[in-house]
């Protein structure tokens, strides 16, 4: 986990470039490896997830791992919301259960800042968790990344 390679698409950013991010950003989340997410990141990148902070990759791979042993089946979700320069910022809503049974859809949203490098080096989010029946479940592809043809939070009407 030492490695520093570059990420692209890189800042400046484009539409087009920070679609694609968010894309590779979701894809890499739905894998559940919190090696290789981590890599995404600089080594000594700076998070705030809900009351939780963390700083450099092994910070990361701790919360990521002590995160997924707990939200099982997770489903992640993200949309581009605005962007400029070295910025993204974007929506998104996870489902997943605890080891009860209890689903629950997590909304959320995330303001990210890039290096040149295109790695992220700073990640702000804000999460809220809504109870839901497994009945009101809408994702349901295998685990893994979401389909190319699975509709996106927009479409969901989330």
């Amino acid at each position: 986990m030492t490695t520093d390679a570059a990420r692209p698409p890189f800042p400046p950013f484009t539409r087009e470039t920070a679609i694609e991010k968010v894309r590779l950003a979701e894809d890499g989340w739905n894998s559940r490896d919190p090696e290789k997410v981590a890599l995404a990141y600089t080594v000594d990148s700076r998070w705030r997830n809900r009351a939780e902070f963390a700083t450099g990759r092994q910070e990361i791979v701790a919360f990521l791992t002590r995160k997924w042993a707990k939200e099982l089946d997770y489903r992640l979700i993200k949309e581009l919301w605005a962007f400029d320069g070295t910025r993204i910022a974007v929506r998104f809503a996870y489902e997943s259960h605890d080891d009860s049974g209890n689903w629950f859809r997590s909304y959320g949203n995330e303001n990210w800042e890039f290096d040149a490098g295109g790695l992220m080096r700073l990640r702000y989010a804000c999460i809220n968790d809504l109870p839901i029946k497994e009945s009101e479940r809408l994702y349901h592809w295998p685990l893994g990344r979401r389909p190319d043809d699975h509709p996106g939070l927009s479409d969901l009407g989330l």
